[in-house]
């Protein structure tokens, strides 16, 4: 937040304590829709920003920099939805960068999340937003995916219980909204792909988390870009109306996603969308002349505007007003949260002893030696890809930075010249390769900037070549991985002792990555997705395509029933120390429908060092 500028975007003059009771809630909003013309009750449904203006421009050229707003009504003090993006952080400003939400699933630590889902309430209402749509939740099906590295794994029961956390810890604060419903695990061609599913893979796989959620108060769900059986989800009577509102008694409002989500507003207003985000475009063009020509029911738009008062009357008197300023923004606090996350995200994946000696890792800060730090994301602020997610933190400690710090002088070396590379890796007692991706390679598709769907699973070969001339140069190898899904490392993997998978790890992240190394924190990091051998071992996948057919298998499901090896299964994760297990005990000796198995196991640390929990 710019020095000097104040907290804005308050609630306005809503009629509540912070304590009303659903009865109350119910009967304020009634009230507030009462009182309201057609064309106000079309203004809560609506962005408030026209299509061709200068927020317009804002948004091509810097994202989110402040709150997008959407329904707000003056003459009765109805606040309108303030808008900001994530899931790293808040995206407003310069806000505190964490792990991308891949990272943090492989912490498998839903109290953590929750902590963070706080931190990022608090920064986002301190810079004048009440609407946070950053709980991304869509299931990894396939790490191609450009956008995986905003999702939390390919398992369903995980995903839900890492989107509730952060929910709960978000809406202590503010709205939080969960994206993006539903099947959307392609980025190419999201806004055209029709995905055929059958309707049990569809509520066995791809929606759990998304109810999971719901059942939690989430406040709001955005819908996604992509087509489900021929029609867009925004448009899609089944997923909105039949299953959100109806079967799971989802209260809250269901907004679009940003200027493809609608395509008519006939059609998604029929359908269950409630708000049409963030120009003025279908809804605020047309909805009133179709409701008085009678294609859409006011019935309809009224019950939306209600869904949408509800919420803002639910959320009025939420949180504590000490707590929200610019002193909160980036504070020491949440810069050690987020380097606790990166901590508790990195996954051991390798390490091997060098001859005679034990594991390569970790090494030591008392006698490091000479260290060669080789690779051009070394340097790099490498935080994650430059969509809607992107988050521009005042600061970024690199790889080299956080060695420096933890072992003193460092040498480096690009990595460009590959035989020079070898030669800083012959002189040194360790090597350490930094490689992997950048939001070039993955990420959100922006024409002219990169990103998108992966062409490639394996690094690049230049990458690939000077991991085996510096593991050639020097046995005592590190490669650090960073990107936001699986890596195939098939063609160097059992050349070199230790590899660290770091994903994309945030503000804070050469210092965690350095704690790690040095042995400061153990490991504690597990897959939350299968690192296959090849391609073969993964579901089909083509980034351009027009359909395809989502099953329910991918991941380690599709693992088990083909019976494949994979290079490094879903859950896999080395550390420092040694456990022993015993005492399992299955609690309950028969199971109903709709039970849940609980299963007790005693585990001790037999090892010499903490555990890292």
């Amino acid at each position: 937040m710019p020095k000097g500028e104040t907290v804005r975007g308050e609630w306005g003059s809503l009629p509540t304590d912070g304590q009303s009771s659903a009865e109350q809630i119910e009967g304020q909003a009634q009230v507030l829709l009462a009182q309201m013309s057609l064309a106000e009750k079309v203004a809560q449904m609506s962005g408030d920003i026209p299509l061709f203006s200068r927020e317009t421009l804002r948004m091509l050229t810097a994202y989110n920099s402040r709150p997008f707003p959407a329904g707000e009504n003056p003459r009765l003090g109805i606040p309108g939805i303030r808008f900001s993006d994530g899931p790293r952080g808040v995206v407003m400003y310069h806000s505190t960068c964490f792990p991308v939400s891949m990272g943090r699933g492989a912490t498998w630590d839903a109290a953590l999340e929750e902590r963070i889902g706080d931190a990022i309430g608090v920064e986002a209402r301190s810079q004048g937003a009440n609407f946070y749509g950053g709980v991304c939740i869509n299931l990894l099906r396939h790490p191609a995916w450009g956008r995986a590295q905003e999702t939390y794994g390919e398992d369903p029961h995980h995903l839900g219980e890492m989107g509730a956390a952060l929910v709960r810890g978000v809406q202590r604060h503010i709205m939080a909204c969960v994206k993006h419903y539903a099947l959307n695990s392609m980025e190419n061609a999201r806004f055209s792909v029709d995905v055929q599913v059958n309707e049990r893979a569809l509520r066995e796989v791809y929606l759990p988390h998304f109810k999971r959620c719901i059942d939690e108060g989430a406040a709001a769900v955005m819908s996604a870009y992509n087509k489900v059986r021929g029609r867009h989800c925004g448009h899609s009577a089944h997923l909105l109306r039949d299953i959100l509102k109806r079967e799971w008694g989802f209260s809250g409002f269901v907004m679009s996603d940003f200027i493809l989500g609608i395509r008519s507003a006939r059609g998604a207003a029929l359908a269950g969308l409630d708000v049409e985000m963030p120009f003025r475009m279908h809804y605020r063009r047309n909805l009133a002349k179709l409701v008085r020509s009678g294609e859409v029911p006011e019935a309809l738009v009224d019950e939306a505007v209600l869904r949408i008062l509800r919420q803002k009357i639910r959320f009025a008197g939420t949180g504590e007003r000490e707590r929200y300023g610019p002193h909160e923004v980036v504070s020491a606090a949440h810069r050690a949260m987020a380097r606790e996350a990166a901590q508790k995200s990195m996954v051991l994946l390798k390490n091997d002893p060098v001859g005679d000696a034990g594991p390569l890792l970790p090494l030591n800060t008392a006698q490091p030696g000479r260290i060669a730090l080789i690779g051009r994301l070394a340097t790099v602020r490498n935080i994650g890809d430059h969509g809607s997610s992107m988050v521009r933190p005042p600061h970024v400690v690199t790889p080299l930075e956080g060695l420096q710090a933890a072992f003193g002088t460092i040498v480096f070396e690009k990595g460009r010249d590959i035989a020079a590379a070898a030669m800083a890796a012959r002189t040194a007692d360790t090597a350490v390769v930094i490689a992997g991706y950048t939001h070039r390679n993955e990420g959100e598709y922006i024409p002219l900037k990169g990103g998108g769907d992966r062409a490639s699973l394996t690094l690049e070969r230049h990458d690939e070549d000077l991991i085996k001339a510096v593991a050639e140069a020097n046995p005592k190898t590190v490669v650090v991985l960073m990107g936001g899904s699986a890596i195939i490392t098939e063609s160097w993997r059992e050349k070199v002792p230790a590899i660290v998978m770091a994903w994309y790890p945030g503000m804070e992240g050469g210092h965690a990555l350095a704690d790690i190394l040095s042995g400061a924190v153990n490991p504690s990091g597990r897959l939350p997705c299968v690192f296959p051998r090849s391609e073969n071992q993964l579901p089909f996948f083509d980034r351009k395509a027009r359909s395809i057919t989502y099953d329910a298998w991918h991941g380690y499901r599709l693992m088990d029933r083909q019976g494949f090896d994979p290079a490094f299964a879903f859950g896999f994760g080395l550390s420092y120390t040694t456990f022993a297990y015993r005492g399992l005990h299955i609690i309950q000796d028969e199971l109903d429908a709709g039970d849940t198995l609980q299963v007790s196991v005693e585990v001790t640390n037999t090892g010499r060092r903490s555990s890292g929990r």
